[in-house]
């Protein structure tokens, strides 16, 4: 926690500004969700960006250049984030990079982020987010500036519901499998929403109308006796961390038989921990190693965390650093740190992995035609053995790049 509030605490000492990077620096505006409905995952983020700054300017900074990143928590309001970013690009030293964070931030600013000619790195994985030149006709617009490490939350969900199609059938199990998607009314867990029902149904799902529960954690368990009312084999959570303990420990207490489906940021060590028993057994795409994981990079990750346990949040969060400062060194090196140097950077490289990192974080490829980084989809189901959370690798869905899917 000292990392991340040493963070806030230089954004708030600089009034939301970068400072005064220099020749022999490179600024990153970092905006985090530290205070807001998404708390317990932007916590793990921004640890993970603290600890990859500290480790990468140890080791020699972006060609001897130290990285300097200024955080802001905006706790996850879009108006926040807009406002910050307009004083970010209004400084003297306005930054060629921002990591951002959420889908409805992300999606608003993306028309000043195409304007301004900065690489907007984020923890949305949204679809609208994927088509840097709009031919698909699917999105709102262009977002050659916008990239996320991992498969969109569309192709995520659709992973999920190939996977739960398949293990009906494996179980022998008769007639349509019940599919029910809940989320709250918002960008984020909307994303999915249509093209992952749209799937199920093309795979011979039964898709039941959606359950609508809030972002924020409350008492779910009206809308667990309406799920248990459905009958769903299947349920897909499309909500964030906080929203999810909340939700399965009320279903919990009234007795829900379902196979829980999450996304990337609805299920993890904390999640599971904070749950307990009834955590065991969710499945979710988890494009990233688990902490600890028998990989060759895993030496390098605990060069940068330390001996003490990581969640799935913060690797995601750390795999996003490493790609940037590959990019940044490759930019920095080819006409200097600009948007549409660091732009071209992300293109260098095919089935790409992180220096030293093999293993841990899902081989990804962006195109100036196509962002989507991560086409083959790790299932990943959460164990918890004597109340310790644990992963067991269940299957990799190859989904492919479909053009009806891009931008979708």
């Amino acid at each position: 926690m000292r990392r991340i509030l040493s963070l806030t605490l230089v954004a708030t000492a600089a009034a939301c500004g970068l400072g005064s990077a220099s020749a022999q620096s490179i600024a990153v505006g970092s905006l985090d969700d530290l205070t807001g409905p998404t708390s317990a995952n932007g916590k793990e983020f921004a640890a993970a960006k603290a600890d990859a700054v500290k480790w990468i300017n140890a080791n020699g900074g972006i060609n001897g250049k130290k990285l300097e990143m200024t955080s802001f928590d905006y706790s996850y309001k879009a108006p926040v984030a807009i406002t910050t970013y307009k004083k970010w690009m209004s400084e003297s030293t306005k930054p060629a990079v921002i990591y951002g964070y959420g889908t409805a931030d992300t999606e608003a600013l993306s028309a000043m982020v195409n304007a301004d000619k900065v690489v907007f790195l984020s923890h949305s994985f949204s679809a609208n987010l994927t088509d840097p030149t709009g031919a698909s006709k699917q999105v709102e617009r262009p977002t050659p500036y916008n990239f996320f490490h991992g498969p969109s939350y569309s192709d995520g969900c659709r992973a999920m519901v190939q996977w739960a199609s398949n293990d009906f059938k494996k179980k022998g199990g008769t007639g349509k499998a019940k599919f029910a998607y809940l989320g709250d009314n918002h960008p984020y867990p909307n994303s999915a929403k249509e093209a992952c029902m749209a799937y199920a149904g093309k795979l011979g799902m039964e898709v039941l109308p959606p359950i609508q529960y809030s972002m924020a954690p409350a008492d779910f368990k009206a809308q667990c006796l309406s799920l248990k009312e459905t009958g769903a084999q299947y349920t897909y959570l499309a909500n964030a961390a906080n929203a999810t303990i909340a939700l399965l420990k009320s279903c919990a207490t009234v007795g829900v038989k379902t196979q829980y489906l999450t996304n990337i940021y609805a299920y993890s060590e904390p999640v599971m921990t904070a749950i307990g028993d009834a955590a065991d057994g969710v499945i979710a795409p988890i494009h990233v190693a688990p902490w600890g994981m028998d990989v060759p990079g895993m030496k390098r990750v605990k060069e940068i965390t330390g001996p003490e346990p990581k969640s799935t949040f913060y690797m995601a969060a750390l795999c996003t650093m490493m790609y940037l400062r590959e990019a940044l060194i490759t930019a920095d090196k080819s006409g200097g740190v600009t948007g549409p140097n660091v732009q071209k950077a992300m293109y260098a490289k095919a089935n790409w992995e992180p220096e030293a990192m093999a293993g841990v974080c899902a081989p990804a490829t962006w195109t100036a035609n196509d962002h989507r980084s991560v086409v083959d989809v790790p299932i990943m189901q959460g164990t918890m053995t004597g109340g310790k959370p644990g992963w067991k690798r269940l299957d990799v869905v190859k989904l492919g790049r479909e053009a009806e899917w891009h931008g979708k």
